[in-house]
């Protein structure tokens, strides 16, 4: 699919200049359509067939992240993944996070520390994660590293192929959180994750309540569900009552229970990104992030600094929260986060967008 035809599925684009996707999509006519569908459906259908489009998107984000659908478990949240991660880690275990990572992927951590998990929180100036500073903190008895590819607050990228190098030197574990990333960033070949968790609802385009937690085979064993259900066990479709209490042999071990129309929605979105050459999506999107970056520094504005070019720039004004305002006068929707304007690219978006964006800003830096 042509990017031009990708913006014609979103009908708020006809008034709105959407940036907020760091927030939460724009809702794409395919995708609310299968959910109206699924609720049109709720008398006539199966429980059963209500539950394939779930079991169908893992296969889609096994795709997406060069795995195996036997990987990838269907959950409801960032947290429910980093949770069940955390739970596997035993007392006096040493884990490395950011300080001002977003919560879903720092507090459960966090209450890991209540039963004797170490959690050493790396400083995070402006919301910015640097990748020196957190491959320093990872030392010989870190047992996991946790860190979203793409910082929420800031938009800023680590260099992740060198945390992982660094993770692989001292045995430890690496879990990723792609929310910020997926569906538009490429995960480097080499990073080669031990955990990555995904939730749909940002730039895969999908309602919220669809998440996905990808576990590398030979970790699966050292997982258990947080709320064993049905769904877990070796045959979820015929064994439905008493014991004993056994799991699936794949990461179906670890599912959670889906909302229906939560999955509907997520079925349609991932097939309408999986319709987009995904080096074309990249590339555009970071096109246009670097292109926002140079015209805000030719106004006199900053950008908070990224490792790694990201489709995510954030821009530093005064008073972030009036800026938001005066831009939702102009029909552009942003975010204010870490102090400054978040401005977030997918494929829908253009170079008017970027154009909006800096004659708007021209009076918050003086011009004009």
């Amino acid at each position: 699919m042509e990017l031009e035809r990708f913006r014609e599925e979103f009908p708020v684009l006809e008034r709105v200049c959407w940036l907020f996707t760091p927030s939460c999509a724009p809702g794409a006519r395919r995708v609310v359509e299968a959910v109206r569908a699924e609720l049109d459906a709720w008398d006539s259908s199966t429980w059963r067939e209500r539950g394939l489009p779930a079991q169908r998107t893992r296969e889609m984000m096994a795709r997406m992240l060069g795995a195996s659908p036997a990987d990838v478990a269907l959950v409801q949240s960032v947290a429910e993944g980093a949770a069940t991660v955390a739970a596997s880690l035993p007392a006096g275990s040493r884990v490395v996070v950011g300080e001002l990572e977003y919560r879903s992927v720092l507090f459960p951590w966090l209450a890991a520390e209540r039963r004797g998990v170490r959690v050493r929180r790396v400083p995070m100036p402006e919301g910015v994660l640097h990748g020196t500073a957190l491959i320093e903190a990872i030392t010989e008895d870190t047992a996991l590293v946790a860190v979203s590819d793409v910082q929420s607050a800031s938009g800023s990228r680590v260099d992740l192929a060198a945390v992982a190098e660094r993770c692989r030197e001292v045995g430890a574990r690496l879990f990723v959180d792609a929310t910020q990333s997926a569906g538009v960033l490429r995960l480097p070949e080499t990073v080669r994750p031990d955990f990555v968790a995904v939730h749909g609802y940002k730039w895969l385009l999908s309602p919220r309540g669809a998440a996905w937690l990808y576990v590398r085979p030979d970790r699966l064993e050292e997982l258990t569900p947080l709320a064993p259900t049905v769904r877990n066990g070796p045959r979820p479709w015929e064994e439905y009552y008493g014991g004993p209490l056994e799991y699936a042999p794949d990461a179906r071990r670890l599912d959670m229970s889906q909302c229906w129309p939560s999955w509907a929605g997520a079925g349609a979105a991932l097939e309408l990104i999986g319709e987009l050459d995904p080096v074309a999506l990249e590339e555009h999107c970071l096109r246009l992030a670097g292109m926002l970056r140079e015209g805000a520094a030719e106004l006199g504005l900053r950008c908070l600094p990224s490792e790694r070019p990201s489709h995510i720039v954030s821009v530093a004004v005064p008073d972030a929260d009036a800026a938001v305002s005066l831009l939702e006068e102009a029909e552009i929707r942003a975010t204010a986060r870490a102090g400054a304007l978040r401005f977030g690219f997918h494929g829908f978006n253009t170079d008017d967008d970027v154009e909006r964006v800096l004659s708007a800003l021209g009076p918050l830096a003086g011009r004009g």
